[in-house]
């Protein structure tokens, strides 16, 4: 299974942690997708931004 991360709020006034993390999802703006595997450390990073960004599930 496979996890579509869209970026929902800018990360400008967010702290350094947060920006970095979304940069490592590989998240540009606001309203960019990534379809990334689901596995603990991506579920880990959508942890820490999870104010910032929408999941869903996508059965591929």
């Amino acid at each position: 299974m496979k996890l579509k991360i869209t970026l929902v709020k800018s990360p400008i006034a967010s702290m350094p942690k947060h920006k970095a993390t979304v940069a490592a999802l590989g998240l540009r703006k606001v309203g960019h997708s990534v379809v990334l595997a689901d596995n603990p450390a991506v579920r880990g990073q959508i942890f820490i931004v999870k104010h910032l960004v929408k999941v869903e599930e996508v059965n591929e």
